[in-house]
């Protein structure tokens, strides 16, 4: 059984290469520097961080296209940009940047990680948090039109990018193509996700929606169903941290699916593996609890990883067969 189990696993992993998947999001640049710490600053209680190191890499939904290009997909970012130094960065770096809109009116957003001996000691974020204009927008569903592609994923940092209008106008194109859409949301936008074919939202955002607790097995099968009688989605998967993951299908009982995570050095950017190797699986013919056994693997192995980073094909795999 279970070698079986392996070779159809094997078989839809090998299907990721190739697919195209629209990524559109909140882009920003993850700017990481690395350091170590010796000694408490005289000024105040705070570590000083003696720089060894700094590096560069695509954050939001970034990371998710970087995420979907490491295991062999062919994703098109659909964002905006400023027209800066780090949105230069991010053009030189994006796998395919022609779905990206530049913004001379606001800044790239940047997030800076400042870690010491394998920790983050503090983040400090650069952002404009405002909803686009009507013109950009307009834009950004031109090229959505135009582009083709096998399914939408929907990357949501709640910087202004995916305003109601926008949602709407964008659903609507992909029921009428017929497209599968693939969401990871914030809570503030949850209610524009409908229809979709997989909304991913984590235990904290859950329980913003559906205001209870949603710690043990009942009070996230009670918010799963909840949340399918509130929005028209296919498939629903609530990411529970070390808990792992609870997937609901209308009219199924929900399976709960345990972490596989060995250690957790770093769980930025797990939930970002999670949608793009959930979506891979779903184009590639899996069933949903397929998709999460597999999304839920590989969010195992980027959380015992430091920084932002995504997993391959072959080390799905070889985590598999371990």
């Amino acid at each position: 059984m279970e070698e079986v189990l392996l070779e159809r696993i094997k078989n839809l992993v090998s299907q990721f290469a190739g697919r195209k998947i629209l990524v559109l999001g909140d882009l920003m640049l993850d700017k990481y520097i690395w350091g170590k710490v010796s000694r408490i600053s005289p000024e105040a209680p705070v570590p000083v961080v003696e720089v060894t190191r700094e590096s560069l890499c695509l954050g939001g939904a970034g990371n998710v296209t970087h995420n979907l290009h490491t295991l062999g997909a062919s994703p098109v970012l659909v964002s905006l940009i400023g027209q800066d130094q780090a949105g230069e960065w991010i053009l030189n770096n994006v796998p395919d940047y022609r779905g990206i809109v530049i913004d001379a009116q606001r800044s790239t957003i940047v997030k800076t990680r400042i870690i010491a001996h394998h920790q983050q000691v503090v983040r400090v974020d650069f952002e404009e948090k405002k909803p686009i204009t009507p013109e950009i927008a307009e834009k950004i569903l031109h090229f959505l039109q135009k582009e083709p592609f096998e399914g939408l994923l929907i990357s949501d940092y709640n910087k202004g990018l995916l305003t109601p209008e926008l949602m709407k106008k964008v659903l609507a194109l992909c029921e009428e193509k017929h497209l599968p859409v693939f969401v990871d949301p914030k809570v503030d936008n949850f209610f524009l996700f409908s229809p979709v074919t997989l909304i991913t939202p984590n235990h904290h955002e859950a329980e913003k929606i559906v205001h209870h607790p949603c710690q043990n097995d009942q009070q996230i099968e009670t918010a799963g169903q909840e949340i399918l009688d509130r929005i028209k989605t296919r498939y629903l998967i609530i990411k529970r941290g070390e808990k792992g993951m609870t997937v609901f299908e209308k009219g199924v009982k929900p399976i709960h699916i345990p972490t596989r995570a060995r250690e957790v050095y770093d769980v930025t950017g797990a939930g970002d593996t999670v949608i793009a190797v959930a979506s891979l699986a779903l184009l590639a013919g899996a069933s949903i609890h397929e998709a999460a056994f597999i999304a839920n693997l590989a969010a195992g192995l980027v959380v015992g990883k430091i920084g932002t980073a995504a997993v391959t094909c072959q080390e799905i795999i070889e985590a598999l067969e371990d």
